[in-house]
């Protein structure tokens, strides 16, 4: 990539926002030298890197790799053998080495979803036993700790020992009757590495020792008696020799990391890696970006695209040196596209209307592409991966060569013609600008189609109507205009394709507040032809405008149609939840009554056991004894039929009788009718016919309905009598719901009553849709209540149970939401 195009479409500005990302110096620095690659396997791998890092920090937002500034001088310090570093960047050397061991454990835990990334981390080696001993070694605030080693710990005892030693004796100068009056303060202090006492200069030979040194006025003199020369020899050869052995201790800690010099310079590589990938990824999150396709076909398709340094998440990381300012809106996305068999774009439209900037967004996506960012644009973007870019923008003549701007552009184009590597994106903006339009216009057609049929992929802007007939009516080459407002003449910055476009002119000049006889004057000097075509141009335009803003609606209606169908589905998928719940909870209740059941029989067959035997033994004759091969048989039957009507129970939905049933009367059966009363299977289940559909009877026992065949049923004496309901409920018609529509009422019922009844009533509710009920619980002692609302807010059907407002019972009703 040429440094002229990096710079005119502001990459420099991009790789600062990414570099302020960077969270240790290495990644840093690597970033200041980060530049589009031209391979379209490399390209690949980073935009993949960036994507596994974008999911990794989607989960942890906390990336635990971490270095000060001090890292960089503890690693340059590495670098001189025979050196030791100082203690706090040894610390700083172990945090840092701790930090990539976390990154890397971080990354390797989700290595199954981020293969690419584990594939980095794990280039890292781990410096365990080395991190450890630098923190035995040194305290946190940079001090070498006195354990480091036996000889440290035995010279600091030594010294503790004579410094005492020494300032006992001193202090004794300051006690003394003697001395004490030839002092000047009553301190000791330190004068060349040796401990002194302050004298008055006027009693020099008043105690006896070596003089180290006067103050600046003169008055004092700093005196060592001699009584204390011998310790004080004592103390800096021992000082000596404690510091010999912290340079000892800390070239063995630095030394440590030196004899890994390998595994280090991986390590290092590595983290400034995943630092890298980590900062572009951060970047391309904070603008939500994408990871555009690769395209091998030449196409360039950019959707919703918008320039990245105009978005004010990224214009805010910009440094100040900048000077840009961070807007408050977001830029105005537009679709660019160069779509085969076409090879160039032509943009026009009014000035001021932001043909530039697209310009320098499709240059500039490309690059941060090839960088391994991702793009602000909309998911199905494609690129193709260029080994060339060339980007002819702005104005950026040089007076010290004597170029006008027209050379200066030429000359530009002369240099891309010359270096171009296929395959090639070619940005011209304005091009044929800066000489006659006639003659600009004949040479911007020629330039856009050389390049074009070079193989470049060439984008362009221009005002020249030349160019725009050629845009119109030339195969392979498309046409697209910024549309404006058009009352006002404001831009849109909407592109539209197929629209030749206008500039404009008069009407932006005359909304800037140019004089109405200048533009009169500007008018007139146009020719018939000029004007014909304006006119047609200026009606083509709103044409192409009206039929823009009709797509845009058909868009917007189908996003809509899109989402309605997307919330019916998600509703339908929740109705059918919602139902496979209720029927596994039905099943699950039905398979404790069968259990019950079985139970029950099982107690019935024991006791009649007991009573035949108890009918033996008293030798009552008038009841024959039941053998007990006779009673297994019994069991056995029971168990049978137990199970046969478990399946036709699952199947009709209904449950055993909760109570005994009374024995048939034995009356003539007859033809079956609505309300008789039956006696439903081998376990003489008792029920009320509800419906007769053919064979199929619908039959209410104990409150459920189930439907058997007619040919099981035996119609049995008694007047027909209803059921009595399970659940005290008054559920609303389809017609009559307005967001209520039932109610419970539980008074009198004990706890367990009331939650049994309340399940059975929500599971109705459910099936009928309702969305809010009411429960009915009255005042009383509050503990019905109490139980209620607990059951009701941890029930999975309910969204929401709360008292009911005064106006629709107060605290004697607990209003039920219901989910959807």
């Amino acid at each position: 990539m040429h440094a002229t195009t990096l710079r005119a479409l502001e990459f420099d500005q991009i790789a600062a926002v990414v570099r302020s990302y960077a969270v240790t110096p290495l990644g840093s620095r690597a970033l200041d030298r980060l530049v589009p690659s031209t391979e379209p396997v490399r390209v690949a791998e980073a935009l993949d890197l960036t994507g596994e890092a974008v999911l990794l920090l989607q989960d942890h937002q906390a990336f635990p790799l971490r270095a000060g500034e001090a890292v960089s001088a503890a690693l340059d310090g590495l670098a001189l053998q025979g050196r030791p570093l100082e203690p706090l960047r040894l610390l700083a050397l172990a945090d840092f080495f701790d930090s990539v061991d976390r990154t890397a454990a971080l990354v390797e835990r989700a290595a199954t979803r981020l293969p690419a990334l584990a594939a980095v981390a794990r280039r890292t080696s781990r410096f365990v036993d080395e991190n450890a001993r630098v923190r035995k070694a040194i305290s946190q605030h940079g001090d070498v700790q006195d354990d480091a080693s036996p000889a440290l710990a035995s010279v600091r005892d030594k010294l503790r020992r004579q410094r005492q030693r020494l300032r006992g004796t001193l202090e004794s100068y300051l006690r003394g009757r003697d001395t004490a009056k030839y002092l000047q303060e009553q301190v000791v202090t330190e004068r060349n590495g040796r401990y002194v006492l302050v004298v008055r200069a006027e009693h020099r030979g008043s105690i006896p020792g070596l003089i180290h040194g006067a103050s600046a006025s003169g008055a004092s003199l700093y005196l060592e008696p001699l009584s204390t020369v011998d310790v004080n020899n004592d103390i800096v050869a021992l000082e000596e020799q404690e510091a010999e052995e912290v340079r000892r201790i800390l070239l063995a800690l630095t030394d440590g990391y030196r004899a890994r010099a390998a595994e280090l310079q991986a390590t290092l590589a590595a983290a400034t890696d995943l630092d890298v990938i980590q900062a572009k990824a951060r970047c391309s999150m904070s603008f939500n970006g994408v990871r555009p396709a690769l395209s091998h076909d030449g196409r360039l398709e950019l959707r919703s695209a918008r320039h990245p340094l105009l978005i004010p998440a990224v214009a805010r990381r910009l440094p100040e040196s900048e000077g840009r300012v961070a807007r408050d809106t977001e830029p105005v996305a537009s679709d660019l596209l160069v779509v085969p068999p076409a090879k160039a774009l032509v943009i026009t439209g009014p000035n001021t209307g932001g043909k530039t900037v697209a310009l320098k967004t499709a240059g500039l996506l490309v690059l941060m592409a090839q960088a391994g960012v991702f793009v602000p644009a909309e998911a199905g973007s494609r690129l193709p991966v260029f080994r060339s870019v060339f980007a002819d923008i702005g104005d950026e003549q040089s007076i010290a060569a004597n170029l006008s701007t027209f050379s200066w552009h030429i000359t530009s184009i002369v240099a891309m013609e010359k270096a171009l590597a296929l395959p090639a994106l070619v940005l011209l903006d304005e091009v044929g600008n800066g000489t006659d339009p006639i003659e600009g216009g004949a040479l911007g057609v020629a330039i856009i189609d050389h390049f074009r049929q070079r193989g470049a992929v060439v984008v362009a802007t221009t005002h020249y109507e030349t160019i725009k007939s050629y845009a119109t009516s030339t195969a392979g080459v498309t046409c697209a205009a910024f549309g404006f407002e058009p009352g006002t003449f404001a831009p849109t910055y909407r592109l539209i394709y197929g629209s030749p476009g206008g500039s404009l002119a008069f009407e932006i000049a005359a909304r800037l507040g140019l004089p109405r006889p200048v533009l009169d004057a500007a008018l007139a000097w146009r020719s018939d032809n000029e004007v014909r075509l304006s006119e047609q141009m200026a009606k083509l335009d709103r044409e192409l405008q009206s039929l823009d803003h009709e797509r845009r609606l058909t868009v917007q209606a189908r996003a809509q149609a899109e989402a309605s169908e997307r919330q019916l589905r998600t509703r339908e998928d929740a109705l059918r939840e919602r139902e496979a719940q209720f029927t596994r909870k039905l099943e699950q209740r039905l398979n404790e009554q069968l259990r019950d059941a079985r139970a029950e029989v099982d107690k019935v067959v024991a006791d009649l056991r007991q009573q035949a035997a108890a009918l033996e033994k008293t030798q009552q004759k008038r009841i024959a004894p039941i053998p007990t091969g006779v009673t297994g048989d019994l069991r056995v039957s029971a168990r049978t039929a137990l199970d046969s009507i478990a399946d036709r129970v699952r199947e009709g939905g209904a449950t055993l009788p909760s109570e005994p049933v009374m024995p048939p009367t034995a009356e003539a059966a007859g033809p079956l009718a609505a309300g008789d009363r039956v006696e439903v299977g081998i376990l003489r289940l008792h029920g009320v016919v509800r419906t007769l559909a053919g064979k199929d009877a619908e039959v209410d026992v104990n409150g459920k309905r189930m439907r058997v065949k007619v040919a099981e049923l035996r119609k049995i004496g008694g007047a027909a009598t209803t059921a009595a309901p399970t659940v005290n409920v008054r559920l609303a018609s389809r017609g009559e719901k307005t967001g209520g529509g039932a109610d419970l009422n539980v008074i009198g019922c004990t706890v367990d009553e009331a939650i049994d009844r309340t399940d059975k009533f929500l599971d109705e509710a459910a099936m009928q849709e309702l969305r809010t009920v009411r429960v009915i619980h009255g005042h009383g002692t509050g503990r019905l209540r109490q139980a209620l609302s607990g059951y009701l807010n941890a029930h999975p059907l309910v969204l929401r149970a709360a008292p009911a407002p005064n106006d629709m019972g107060g605290g004697a009703v607990t209003l039920v939401e219901l989910r959807d």
